[in-house]
Order: C-alpha cells, then sequence, then structure tokens
C-alpha cells in the first residue's frame, strides 16, 4: 500500500535479487504490456491518422513475437507455469504511463513514447543477459536487445512505408487544425470576452468609488461570471460532432478559464491600496493583454498583425473610455 501512494518502492523486489526464471517472466510480462500499448496507440490513431496507426499495428506485432520466443524458451527451461511478475513488482525498473494517461495522442508525443519505451526495453536486456549464466537464454537476451535497438530503426522503415512525407505532413497540418479548433479559438475568444468586456464595469468602479479593493470585488465578480456564463456557453453550443471542434468540455474549460485570466489580468492590480499606481499598473496589464490577443491572431489565425492589433486595440480603447466616463458621470 505505501508503495502505491508514496511510490518509495517498499515492498518490491530488487531486480538483482530475481532468478533466471523470474528474468524471463518479466520479459514476458513487459513485451505482453508493450503489444497492448502500441495498439492503445494505434487505435488512438486510427481516425485521425490511419497511417501513422499502422506503424503502431505492425510495433505490436513484432512485440507479439518477443514475447512468443520468450514464452518457448521459458517452457523449455522450467515448464508451462510462469511466475506472476509485472514492472510494478520490481524496484527501479521502468513504469509504462497508461494509455489514458497521455491522451490526447499527438502524433509526436506518441513517436517519442515508443521511442523511449525502446530504449528501456534495450537496457533491461542488457541487464538481463548479464545475470544469466545458462547460454540459450543469454543468447535470447542479448538479441533481444540488439532487436529492441534496432526497433528505432524499425520504426523509421514503416514510417516510410506507411507515412511518405506527403502523408506526414497531411497528418502534421490536420492536427494543428484540430488544436486551433479545440484549444486556441476558444481560449481566444475567451481572452478576448475576459480582457475587453470587463474593462468598462472594472474601471467605471475605479473612477466611481476611488477605492481599490471595491474595484477588486467588482472585477474579481466580474470575471468568474463571465468565465463560467462563456464556459458553458460554449459546452452548450456545439457537441463538436459535426464541426469537427473537438470536445465541448475541453473547448468550455479552454474557453472559461481564459475569460476568467483575462479579467483577472486588470483587476488583480486594484488590491494595491493606492488608486492611481493600481490603475495606471491596471492599463498597462490592459495594454499588454489587448497585445497578446492581436499576436494569437496573427501567429494561428493568420490574421494581419497590424490590422488584428488595430481591431483589438480600438475596441478596448472604446470599451475602456466608457467605463472611464462612467465611472466619472
Amino acid at each position: 500500500m505505501l508503495s502505491r501512494v508514496f511510490g518509495f518502492g517498499f515492498g518490491r523486489r530488487p531486480f538483482e535479487s530475481l532468478s533466471e526464471q523470474e528474468i524471463l517472466a518479466l520479459a514476458i510480462s513487459s513485451e505482453e504490456d508493450d503489444g497492448r500499448i502500441y495498439r492503445a496507440y494505434a487505435d488512438g490513431l486510427a481516425e485521425s491518422f490511419p497511417q501513422s496507426a499502422k506503424v503502431f499495428e505492425e510495433m505490436a506485432e513484432e512485440e507479439d513475437g518477443h514475447r512468443d520466443s520468450l514464452i518457448e524458451l521459458h517452457r523449455k527451461r522450467f515448464g508451462e507455469r510462469i511466475p506472476l511478475i509485472r514492472r510494478e513488482h520490481v524496484k527501479g525498473y521502468y513504469e509504462r504511463k497508461p494509455d489514458w494517461l497521455v491522451r490526447p495522442l499527438g502524433i509526436e508525443h506518441v513517436r517519442q513514447q515508443a521511442e523511449a519505451m525502446e530504449r528501456q526495453a534495450y537496457l533491461f536486456y542488457v541487464e538481463a543477459a548479464k545475470r544469466t549464466s545458462d547460454a540459450s537464454t543469454r543468447k535470447l537476451l542479448d538479441d533481444l536487445a540488439v532487436a529492441e535497438q534496432g526497433h528505432e530503426t524499425l520504426a523509421q522503415r514503416l514510417e516510410q512505408k506507411h507515412v511518405p512525407g506527403t502523408v506526414k505532413d497531411e497528418e502534421a497540418a490536420a492536427e494543428q487544425r484540430q488544436f486551433i479548433l479545440t484549444y486556441v479559438q476558444p481560449g481566444l475568444a475567451g481572452l478576448m470576452d475576459g480582457s475587453v468586456s470587463t474593462l468598462a464595469p472594472i474601471f467605471a468602479a475605479a473612477f466611481a468609488t476611488h477605492d481599490t479593493f471595491q474595484t477588486f470585488l467588482v472585477g474579481l465578480a466580474a470575471s468568474i461570471g463571465a468565465g463560467i456564463s462563456m464556459g458553458f456557453t460554449e459546452v452548450a453550443s456545439d457537441d463538436g460532432k459535426l464541426s469537427g471542434r473537438g470536445s465541448p468540455v475541453k473547448r468550455g474549460i479552454t474557453t472559461g478559464v481564459m475569460t476568467a485570466l483575462g479579467g483577472l489580468g486588470h483587476a488583480l492590480p486594484y488590491l494595491i491600496p493606492y488608486f492611481w499606481t493600481a490603475t495606471i499598473i491596471a492599463a498597462v496589464v490592459v495594454f499588454f493583454e489587448l497585445w497578446a490577443i492581436a499576436f494569437v491572431q496573427n501567429r494561428y489565425m493568420q490574421t494581419p498583425f497590424w490590422r488584428a492589433a488595430f481591431q483589438v486595440v480600438l475596441g478596448g480603447a472604446l470599451v475602456f473610455a466608457a467605463g472611464v466616463l462612467i465611472g466619472n458621470a
């Protein structure tokens, strides 16, 4: 229990204490796990990136072959009963993240995970071969170490076979589009709404009361309220199935958080008890918020920078002026 909660390794066997039979059993369970992970990667990529999914299907088949060789060797040396020993039973042994912990399955992220898996497996077989005296076992472990070391080359060959340059470019472009639709557009909408729409109530309260803490409370309420409203609106507006914009929950959280942050940026300076100091800092924060919005529009939406800046700054200036005028009325 302590090992699960704190991860200190209590109750785990040192690798050096494993018998040859236990080393083989550990290798068998590890190959089975790796095969499952590769198939999970393939399933996660199949809908959007079918060619890359084929790479991981073949990688899984390769792991199946390794497992079968290990099982056959175990059968010859130790019989049919394979001890139950897994990665988590061995102190210091590398761990694999469950498939659901590495989602969403970005292509480059999955490739990096696969490279790390093969590198760790290679190191395991090298160390395992050092601990066995049986010639046939040692030869198989050495062969598997070489195979795992060569998997990077195998992955490259499979990628060239299934994912030629044009397909890889298309998949990268599709992944970028999905990222923009699911995160950038909702986040940008939230940041614009939070940064611009809260200007009037915050600065109206500031100039009407000259009370920095009361102004902060107004800004806090406006920012959080706008964040909740925008988040729920985004979730309810589109389930993403027809538009292809992705999970409504992800979009809603992104929109809500960015809306709240956009408002809080120029509300937080009013925690400073000096009115003009807080107001000047808040105005500077607004300036940087508006230019950040223009940068995101230019970077991800291909909007010409100066046009985006003019639109955002003009809109923000009008709302800011309205808040100041109302506050001084």
